[in-house]
């Protein structure tokens, strides 16, 4: 018997082991589907893309979608010790505050942005200092780049060029503007929730971790959560908790497993023959992602990341952990508005000095660089749902992407954006051929035909169990599911829309006000006892 069961060590799950065991008298188990993050590629950031589709990775795929040239789109997932936060390209962006003020909003006291900083300072550990928007000393570290590309000089100079701002720091007073990303590593390595969360607590007693062990569902006694079933060396096996069990499976492994486990809509349920222990239908629902596009470049140098992989540059990397293989390849970026009246930025850039395509996986010869516009306020809404009740069988994804017309438009927008900048002076000793959309994409409806044939996940899906208070929350206020007790989620599903850029640090924070929640929850429920 354990105080509490996470489900899922990645990017929240790591985070709530550490903190809900800072108290030696409690006492969590963590039970993570992947393996250990033992691998080196993991741990050398230009690596990442090398994890796809391997066992470290979920590797999902969403259903054909009309709208996406009936492509099932891939979904790379980290299966490991730290989740995604050991498969991502390391860029640290917290969103806008409009993303916090807007959940506010919508009925959910306590997460607006002057309410989150807190957190997400304190989970910091800023190399440029503490100041009013950064915190150090906290578990994950944060710095600038030690390399980057000269074509990613190029990029900024060439935004410059056409009136963008230079911003020094997107997670500071504003998040508009042009500029290279800082990254989750530490001393050139990454910087993983496993390596700054869970590493420094396996050495306390009060923590159990087990690997390669898959939650098939929850365990309830009437519509208290007590524990979970999951699968260990081919075997079932149960495991209890006497507070609460914790989901941290994220936006397509938490409300599957809420599904499995008897919670969702009670018609979807029934079909698959599913006990009905409560009725929610926003289960699965309301799924969000921020899809990109591309133009892709040739360069008439050879100094892009095309060709770095030489033994020279795995020494430099081995030796002083410098040099090219430090590079998260998505090097500078920034966020512009498509309209001048809009609240917040709708469009970020991710600028790449390689020719990145279908993931990395597509090959093009020759040198090159990609400019990536990211629709980060999508309108269009997808779903999660059980293929089968069989609970190692992946869920359906629906991604729906371009279900809404104002998606497609800003995408448009973004490509446009994208070619202009790639035609500024600053590009001038580089530029080579448009190898995409090409120069015969002229028109609206060419490049309408480029989106749907080659848009593609930027592995930010979140909002499938969403927190709030009306009839389609999963959530309330406290992340804990409705209409049971002894139950929450905490991760990037529970955002009731999707935060504006990448969203590890966001799911970071999110953990971290959870762990106070929890323990403070706690501590009421023990002086209640007292006095009763």
């Amino acid at each position: 018997m354990f105080d509490y069961i996470i489900v899922g060590a990645g990017s929240a799950g790591c985070v709530l082991a550490n903190r809900l065991t800072e108290d030696s008298q409690t006492t969590v188990l963590l039970i993570e589907a992947g393996g250990p993050d033992q691998k080196q590629e993991i741990h050398i950031p230009i690596a990442f893309s090398k994890l796809y589709k391997t066992p470290y990775d979920w590797a999902f795929y969403t259903e054909e979608d009309p709208n996406t040239a009936n492509r099932k789109l891939y979904w790379p997932r980290g299966k490991m010790l730290g989740g995604c936060s050991s498969i991502n390209a390391m860029i640290y962006i917290r969103g806008n505050r409009y993303d916090y003020d807007t959940w506010r909003s919508l009925g959910n006291p306590g997460w607006s942005f002057d309410e989150l900083l807190p957190y997400f300072k304190k989970s910091e550990n800023q190399e440029h200092g503490s100041s009013e928007f950064h915190g150090q000393g906290g578990p994950l570290n944060v710095s600038d780049l030690r390399y980057t590309n000269p074509l990613s000089g190029a990029f900024i100079a060439a935004c410059q060029e056409m009136g963008y701002t230079l911003n020094k720091d997107f997670n500071g007073a504003q998040q508009d503007g042009i500029g290279f990303y800082q990254v989750t590593q530490k001393k050139g390595k990454r910087h993983s929730v496993a390596d700054a969360y869970l590493k420094p607590a396996t050495q306390r007693p009060n923590l159990t971790v087990l690997t390669n062990c898959q939650v098939a569902r929850v365990l309830f006694e009437e519509n208290q959560a007590c524990g979970v079933l999951y699968r260990n060396n081919g075997r079932l096996e149960e495991a209890k908790a006497a507070r609460e069990v914790i989901l941290c499976g994220g936006a397509i492994n938490s409300p599957q497993l809420l599904l499995l486990s008897g919670i969702g809509p009670a018609s979807q349920l029934k079909t698959m023959n599913i006990t009905v222990v409560a009725n929610l239908p926003g289960v699965g629902q309301n799924l969000q992602d921020h899809p990109a596009a591309g133009v892709l470049t040739a360069s008439t140098q050879p100094v892009s990341l095309d060709k770095v992989e030489n033994p020279r540059n795995l020494i430099n990397y081995l030796l002083f952990q410098k040099g090219p293989f430090t590079s998260n390849v998505a090097e500078a970026g920034g966020f512009v508005r498509t309209q001048p009246d809009l609240p917040a930025p709708d469009l970020q850039f991710h600028f790449a000095p390689v020719i990145y395509l279908e993931h990395g996986f597509k090959k093009l010869e020759g040198y090159g660089y990609t400019i990536g516009p990211t629709l980060i306020n999508p309108q269009s809404r997808g779903s999660i749902s059980l293929r089968s009740k069989d609970p190692f069988e992946p869920p359906l994804i629906r991604a729906n992407y371009l279900s809404s017309d104002t998606d497609l438009q800003v995408l448009l927008k973004g490509l446009k954006l994208a070619r202009q900048i790639a035609q500024a002076k600053a590009f001038e000793p580089y530029r080579g051929v448009e190898l995409m959309p090409g120069p015969d994409a002229q028109s609206d409806e060419a490049l309408y035909d480029h989106i749907r044939q080659t848009i593609e996940t930027l592995y930010h899906p979140a909002g499938t169990c969403k927190m709030g208070t009306d009839e389609m929350a999963v959530v309330d206020p406290q992340l804990r599911v409705r209409g049971v007790t002894g139950l929450r989620v905490v991760d990037a599903s529970i955002m009731p829309t999707v935060t504006r850029g990448n969203t590890n640090a966001p799911t970071i924070m999110i953990a971290e006000k959870a762990a106070d929640m929890i323990k403070t929850a706690n501590q009421a429920k023990v002086a209640g006892a007292q006095v009763a």
